[in-house]
């Protein structure tokens, strides 16, 4: 069984690619609704609240899951190396495979990287494309908006309230001139037409999940492709706005956990 889990609802994106990649895996996911979003919180929070996470995903798994596909980019680039010191799972996060990938794509050597504050604030990203070719530019920009946008449904990219958030993280990126960009955290995905519209003809986004579910699926097993999800609040309009993250009806019961309890 496979396991993968985020801030919120973002890490859908990352669910839905898994499924087509692996579709016959189970997978269990838990998106930390009741305490979204991580990005703005301080670098001992987000290890704590990751902690919480990891071991409410082992009771649920059996004790250890084949992998943990870590779909917070927050998480990823802030709290990833202290998790994998105390669980034997396999955890990958959306950092390297993104860099990698914005590495390959980028002709003329300037990558930009949108993420939430403490994503943009850890540097991974950065490093890790700096790690695959160090004459990249890399250029870095916080997005703390975002991610409370798409929750709360915020996701057309003719809305006007999406629309100005977008010109205003983006129009600094835009300046500079990248030919690919990371979209750095997994709520991102959601808004791709808002933030394509803001950028040069022919950027290309890298969508930092579903690279990362590319190589979780190298652990999946062949199972009965069930889905269980979890969340830590209420689940109130889970169903209509997954629908908008999986392109897709979710395909079961959602169950509230008390994550204080981890």
């Amino acid at each position: 069984m496979l396991a993968v889990f985020d801030s919120g609802l973002g890490g859908l994106t990352a669910l839905r690619e898994l499924r087509r990649i692996v579709p016959e895996a189970d997978i269990v996911y838990f998106g930390d609704t009741g305490r979204v979003p991580y990005g703005s919180r301080s670098r001992d929070t987000i290890i704590r609240f990751s902690r919480q996470d990891m071991r409410f995903l082992s009771s649920v798994t059996g004790g250890a899951p084949d992998a943990v596909l870590v779909a917070c980019g927050t998480v990823s680039s802030t709290a990833l190396d202290e998790l994998r010191k105390e669980t034997h799972s396999p955890l990958i996060g959306v950092v390297e495979d993104a860099a990698k990938a914005a590495a390959a794509a980028t002709r003329n050597g300037v990558v930009a990287v949108l993420g939430t504050s403490a994503t943009v604030t850890s540097g991974a990203f950065g490093h890790a494309i700096k790690a695959v070719d160090p004459k990249i530019r890399v250029i870095q920009q916080a997005c703390p908006l975002f991610v409370p946008l798409v929750e709360n449904g915020f996701v057309d990219a003719d809305d006007e309230i999406t629309k100005a958030a977008v010109k205003r993280y983006l129009d600094p990126v835009a300046a500079v001139g990248p030919d690919t960009v990371i979209l750095g955290c997994t709520h991102f995905p959601i808004i791709a037409d808002a933030i394509r519209d803001a950028l040069p003809r022919g950027v290309r986004l890298i969508n930092s999940g579903a690279e990362a579910a590319k190589s979780a699926a190298a652990y999946a097993k062949k199972e009965s492709g069930r889905v269980k999800y979890y969340v830590s609040d209420a689940p109130g309009s889970f169903g209509d706005v997954a629908r908008i993250f999986l392109g897709t009806q979710i395909d079961g019961d959602v169950e509230v956990v008390d994550i204080d309890k981890y």
